[in-house]
């Protein structure tokens, strides 16, 4: 799967562009190309029509990543990944209001962002044919999930963190692994990387 995945890499810092795109070689990506700001990026997504976006947030220019974002959801059939140093609420809230595959923050391990990008697009991909929806999930776990349950599902299966998870739904951490760890039992799954598999195999 990974040879025929073209990435666009969009990232301010040059020495960290040059480190993903190192991973992403690693991996066996196709990479198209690393751009810096926000004209060459929307030039580059124009043009090359990426499989892949992996964005950064803070980026130069006159738009940022989630300014982006919001432009290839509503002209590019593209999926794209966040990848920042940027985890406060206030970017998570805006976050909210566009459609990431997947979210990583900085500093990343490698495996980190293979899993993320591998498990992102295989839904993505599925996602085509088969829209993921509560009463799916509850067709095949356990038991039934609540709304705020499917919610929390949907958040772990892009790669944020309790602590992000926390910030999105305006509750405590504590109680967002209360609900993981509900959610984990009716799913039937011990942990993170089990609840996204669980959601692939329903496509």
């Amino acid at each position: 799967m990974s040879a025929q995945v073209k990435i666009l890499i969009v990232e301010d810092d040059a020495i960290i562009a040059e480190l993903i795109n190192h991973h992403l070689l690693q991996f066996g990506f196709n990479v198209l190309d690393i751009v810096h700001d926000s004209e060459k990026a929307l030039d580059k997504i124009h043009n090359l029509q990426p499989d892949l976006v992996l964005l950064d947030i803070t980026i130069l220019g006159t738009k940022d990543g989630i300014d982006i974002a919001h432009i290839i959801d509503e002209k590019y059939d593209i999926p794209y990944i966040f990848l920042t140093a940027l985890s406060d609420r206030a970017t998570l809230e805006r976050a909210k209001h566009v459609s990431p595959i997947g979210y990583i923050v900085k500093p990343f391990k490698e495996n980190d962002l293979f899993a993320t990008i591998t498990i992102g697009m295989s839904n993505y991909s599925k996602n085509e044919q088969t829209k993921i929806t509560q009463e799916l999930v509850n067709e095949h776990s356990l038991s039934p999930i609540s709304n705020k349950e499917f919610e929390i599902l949907i958040d772990i299966s892009t790669g944020l963190t309790n602590n992000q998870i926390a910030d999105k739904q305006d509750i405590s951490a504590n109680t967002v692994k209360w609900y993981t760890q509900n959610i984990y039992s009716k799913l039937g799954v011990k942990n993170r990387t089990a609840a996204a598999q669980f959601l692939t195999h329903l496509k």
